[in-house]
């Protein structure tokens, strides 16, 4: 069976389908897959706007306008379901229940994705959620795969992850117990010493997911789908794009603006990046693959089908190399908002580190709000860069570590697109791309869909640059002519 035939009038089931990845599935499966059944979204009420609202604003967003020029009947398919993560039941209603009886296909994606959450709300919604949604799913008859998105780092004590379930850091049951008998306060101060091997709260909660699945292989067809960090898209529905500040994004947008001088972390670490396009057909592939696999096996025998998506051995550039890069494309292509040149870099002594940071980010920076204040404005520099060192602090363990991630199966997904399907589901191809090009493409849209400029730096913009170059170059020259001259005055009157 083709994979286009596999989904052909299936009803499919996606939870975080505002998230990042969640809209790229979406917006994939809509445009390339036309012939699927009702595709139902869990989305929760936010902001005075309930769960059709809000699907309704996804659905206008830039990300789908090329749907919405050449598939817009295939819109009407997406339905909207009320319904939070971290309740039980995931707070959908009977009436929804009933509505989703004939789904086949569930893509688990939603999470909270943020390394600094507090314990409570990361078990509540990444691990508690699971195993409310698993429960849902063995009321579906229909059912043909789970597909749980997970983490490559949810292992993060391992050196080499391969594609498989590995030992469990805590009891998953005995967990959500003490999320729902504890205060928050009172679980932070547990952490360390219940998951003294994770950085965070994330990876900690997301490993306990992995185990809910492994535990329901004997109910339900499962298989896991584990991305490494997720970053702007490579191909589609169009090059660069992104839609949130987490991770590493914020910290390149930070040292594009100029306000981000130094970063104290590992110059030579490798790390692994795939584009949420790369990540969204991966699932597509890997839930195709797996159901394929449970009809033919006895699902109560089986192992949990497990794919580590990343880019594993075709990764090349470092830290350092990304920042160097970064800042070659900002200066050809400058930020409206950027403040002075992208400068700066990283180093591994911390003691040379906070002495640019006090000098180079925070002085300035004060400066600067000063002068903002006397402009009647709100000042904003030394808030940015509390925030600028909050998520410094949460990325640091991945910045000044690698890790080898095994993906052999993974790749062999490829193998069962036909020819025709080829050209809209391969998804290896970014990591034998030109990446000078994708990072062009991703500053772009980071200038585009986080800072609301126009890809392509203005006349205005340049000029600015143009003057920063001067200006900081001269500084530089003098400030090092009057220094060496007071050394040699030094030296001489020693002499004398």
């Amino acid at each position: 069976m083709s994979l286009v035939n596999f989904y052909k009038d299936q009803d499919i089931f996606i939870t975080g389908g505002s998230g990042f990845i969640g809209k790229v599935l979406l917006e994939k499966i809509v445009r390339s897959l036309p012939n699927v059944g009702k595709i139902y979204v869990l989305l929760r009420n936010k902001k005075n706007k309930n769960a059709q609202e809000r699907l309704n604003e996804i659905l206008a967003i830039p990300l789908f306008r090329r749907v919405r020029r050449e598939q817009p009947e295939s819109l009407k398919k997406i339905i909207a379901i009320d319904g939070d993560c971290q309740e039980l039941k995931l707070g959908i209603s009977s009436a929804n229940l009933e509505m989703l009886r004939n789904v086949s296909i569930i893509f688990h994606v939603a999470a909270t994705v943020r390394f600094d959450d507090n314990l409570r709300t990361s078990i509540l919604l990444n691990t508690r959620g699971t195993h409310e949604l698993v429960k849902i799913a063995e009321g579906l008859a229909n059912l043909k795969i789970f597909m749980h998105v997970s983490t490559t780092y949810a292992h993060p004590d391992l050196n080499v992850l391969e594609e498989k379930i590995y030992p469990p850091y805590a009891d998953w049951r005995t967990t959500i117990k003490l999320a729902e008998t504890y205060d928050i306060e009172t679980l932070n101060i547990l952490f360390p010493k219940y998951a003294p091997k994770h950085p965070n709260t994330y990876t900690f909660t997301k490993s306990l997911g992995e185990h809910i699945i492994e535990e329901s292989r004997h109910k339900i067809p499962v298989a896991i789908l584990r991305p490494s960090i997720v970053v702007s898209s490579f191909e589609e529905p169009f090059p660069g794009w992104i839609d949130n500040f987490n991770g590493p994004a914020a910290l390149l947008v930070a040292c594009g603006a100029g306000v981000l001088r130094t970063h104290c972390c590992n110059p030579d670490a490798i790390h692994d990046f795939v584009p949420v396009d790369m990540c969204a057909k991966s699932l597509i592939v890997s839930a195709f693959s797996a159901a394929q696999h449970a009809t033919n096996q006895a699902v109560d025998t089986d192992e949990v089908p497990v794919f580590n998506c990343c880019s594993s051995d075709k990764r090349y550039l470092t830290t350092n190399d990304i920042v160097c890069l970064g800042k070659e494309l900002v200066i050809e292509n400058p930020l409206e908002k950027c403040i002075w040149l992208p400068e700066g870099g990283i180093t591994q002594f911390p003691v040379w580190h906070y002495f640019r940071f006090i000098t180079l980010q925070i002085i300035p920076s004060i400066l600067l709000d000063c002068l903002i204040r006397l402009a009647q404005h709100p000042p904003v520099l030394l808030r940015l860069q509390r925030r600028i060192v909050s998520n410094a602090q949460v990325l640091d363990v991945f910045l000044n570590n690698e890790w080898a991630f095994d993906n052999k199966k993974l790749k062999s997904l490829e193998t069962l697109l036909i020819n025709k399907e080829w050209s809209d589901f391969k998804f290896m191809d970014f990591c034998d791309a030109d990446h000078i090009e994708y990072y062009k493409n991703a500053l772009k849209g980071g200038k585009e869909f986080l800072l609301k400029e126009n890809p392509e730096a203005s006349p205005g913009a340049r000029l600015r640059m143009r003057i920063f170059q001067v200006v900081h170059y001269y500084l530089q020259f003098m400030g090092t002519f009057y220094l060496v001259r007071y050394l040699l005055g030094s030296m001489v009157s020693r002499i004398n």
